[in-house]
């Protein structure tokens, strides 16, 4: 029988056995209602150390929460098999461990899941296998493959060393009683004040495993030995699955590929559950502060502020609890426009029936000067005027971001003295714009390099304010038609790339400027392109390179705008 709800004190229990199918013992925190009855249970597996606390509000509201060290990770017996490797035993564990929960003498058998980023990457893994007594999820911030979050042909070492540096490797070398940092949170301090200084601009890339411990310089390597290796998969799995599940992402989110989960569960999800239920939330926010309403040096509004452990309890109560709270008639999407910092609903992601403004670029080939030229026109220009500006992977541009080093809406005008970004503004909106979706780049450009990178930018210009980032896409050219091989370009000859920007909502509001910057660098969010037409990775070897935009009647370089 239920347990009556109220204000229910806490029970904790560390380090609980959970044996899985092979033997392997799994160590999990136990939080539960100090009160007569059972409970639904949800679980959160990490690799990140289990939480100690934090949960009381669930507890509060009748749930049994476990948190668990995955295999190989902190207090978990058993060895670590990186999340880049298909076939791990994570699926089979997850698996286990629901069972387990449902099993439990606290437990009523009602079962959810929960977590972001490599945590809902086990939700997903698990849910395939479908284990009897799991019946939603609320994973978050994953996206469907692993080249999704690196770009094609890209690395990423902003991201992924301070990731092996801080939050994987301190926690092997404890394992091995090796020397050196042995807790995520000294690793962290010692990278603010130092260690970002001394890896960000390591090469070659391929020499940096040496640096880390047993167990992860393998893994290190091979992620860059093999960076376009397609790994997940998980735009295969939803027929598989067939609970619903609860998303949220961010414009500025790192892993914001995960919005595709909607789509694919409404027209693969095994169950009607799965297809008719599964919602998806999109806000401001970047992967480290989803609900916040402040992102970076913007202030979106109280609008944009959301309580999710909120949502995630009405969420899980309609699904584990059984409580008509009309959660499952809600609309499958929101997302927050910004602009105007307001909530939409749509019955898809992307929302369907978009129209698509184009606008062309054009200039007197003076778009690399801040109060240049460049402008975006309604036709392509007949004039034959090029842009040009060196890049130089010595100097790559900046990446604007967060000390934590994610991503966020950056004033774009602290960028202004560089020559090698070039700018093209529409004139001040006569009428409000607002874009939605998935916008694309075509960009005819040459270059004196066998491969280089090509960055476009939109941006928010506001009057007499800030130059704000909407969204960005890039392209590496050995890539820019398949990740399955690489196709070097001829010096310069004119190529046509189609640059995917990531998704967003913006309203442009009259008088401010629609904005689009190319360039060729965004590092360290990106590794640098040495220009050489050699392996990035494992070279040092740094060239420059001239890029030449082309905007006329036969090289149309426009703007691909997806509007409502």
């Amino acid at each position: 029988m239920q347990a009556e709800i109220g204000a229910l004190g806490l029970i904790v229990e560390n380090d609980v056995e959970v044996v899985v199918r092979d033997g392997t013992v799994l160590r999990a925190n136990v939080f539960r209602p100090d009160a007569k009855g059972t409970f639904p249970g949800l679980l959160l597996r990490t690799p990140y150390g289990k939480p100690a606390g934090g949960y009381e509000r669930f507890v509060r509201s009748g749930y049994v929460v476990v948190t668990q060290d995955t295999r190989g990770r902190n207090a978990s017996d058993g060895v670590y098999i990186p999340y880049t490797v298909e076939e791990t035993p994570d699926a089979e564990d997850g698996y286990d461990s629901v069972e387990w929960l449902a099993e439990q003498p606290y437990c009523n058998g009602k079962v959810g899941t929960f977590g972001a980023s490599y945590d809902a990457w086990m939700q997903w893994r698990l849910a395939m296998l479908r284990p009897p007594h799991l019946l939603v999820m609320c994973a978050y911030s994953i996206p469907l493959e692993n080249t999704e979050v690196d770009w094609w042909g890209s690395f990423r070492p902003g991201r992924r060393i301070k990731w092996w540096m801080s939050s994987m490797a301190p926690d092997i070398r404890r394992r091995q009683n090796l020397p050196g940092i042995h807790s995520k949170e000294e690793a962290l301090e010692v990278w603010d004040e130092l260690e970002n200084m001394r890896w960000l601009g390591f090469l070659p890339w391929l020499d940096f495993p040496k640096y880390l411990p047993k167990g992860m310089a393998e893994y290190a390597e091979d992620w860059l030995r093999h960076p376009n290796r397609r790994c997940w998969k998980f735009d295969e799995i939803h027929d598989k699955v067939e609970v619903p599940n609860l998303d949220f992402s961010g414009w500025y989110d790192h892993c914001s590929g995960t919005m595709a989960h909607l789509d694919l569960m409404q027209k693969n999800g095994r169950s009607d559950a799965a297809r008719e239920h599964t919602k998806l939330i999109i806000g401001p926010w970047n992967h480290s502060n989803l609900g916040g309403r402040k992102q970076g040096e913007i202030d979106f509004g109280p609008e944009a502020e959301l309580d999710l452990n909120h949502i995630m309890v009405r969420w899980f109560d309609r699904w584990l609890k059984d409580v008509k709270n009309d959660v499952d008639l809600e609309p499958p999407v929101r997302y927050f426009v910004m602009g105007v910092n307001q909530w939409r609903s749509d019955t898809t992601w992307p929302p369907e029936d978009l129209k698509e403004a184009v606008y062309h670029l054009d200039s007197n080939g003076d778009a690399h000067e801040t109060e240049g030229s460049g402008a975006l026109v309604d036709q392509a220009p007949a004039s034959s005027v090029t842009d040009a500006y060196t890049y130089d992977s010595n100097d790559p541009v900046p990446t604007i971001w967060t000390r934590a080093l994610f991503t966020e809406p950056a004033d774009r005008r602290r960028l202004h003295h560089r020559q090698d970004i070039l700018i093209y503004r529409s004139a001040p909106l006569a009428a409000e714009v607002e874009t939605v979706g998935y916008s694309e780049v075509v960009l005819y450009a040459a270059t004196t390099a066998k491969d280089t990178d090509f960055f476009a930018r939109l941006v928010d210009e506001h009057p007499d304010g800030p130059a704000l980032e909407i969204s960005y896409g890039m392209i590496r050219a050995r890539h820019c038609n398949t990740i399955d091989r690489e196709e070097f370009i001829t010096p310069g000859e004119v190529v046509e790339y189609r640059i995917k920007l990531l998704p967003t909502a913006c309203r442009f509001l009259k008088g401010h400027r629609i904005r689009l910057e190319i360039t060729s660098s965004d590092f360290p969010n990106h590794d640098r392109n040495h220009n050489t037409g050699g392996d990035d990775l494992s070279e040092t070897e740094l060239a420059t390179a001239v890029q030449t935009i082309f905007h006329d009647a036969d090289h149309p370089s426009r703007l691909k705008l997806k509007v409502t």
